[in-house]
């Protein structure tokens, strides 16, 4: 298993969606890619693992989060 970073935990889980994002390479890309996610769903828990460069996100759609992923240049792909 890889390095992970977390996001400050949601009030209410709603559903885990996976999110892969193959030019995550480092930590400072993980921070990017959370900075995204905070501001494209605020309050939801985020967890990265930069092994497997994938994100789980508290959220009921990956759609959103997805297209404000790749708004900001990243190759987000939901479920892989």
């Amino acid at each position: 298993m890889g390095d992970t970073t977390s996001m400050i935990p949601a009030k209410e889980a709603v559903a885990m969606v996976t999110i892969s994002i193959p030019n995550m390479t480092c930590g400072g890309c993980a921070k990017g890619v959370l900075a995204t996610l905070r501001d494209a769903a605020p309050g939801a828990a985020a967890t990265v693992d930069l092994g497997t460069r994938q994100v789980s996100v508290d959220a009921a759609d990956a759609s959103p989060l997805v297209a404000a992923l790749r708004a900001d240049g990243w190759r987000a792909e939901a479920g892989v």
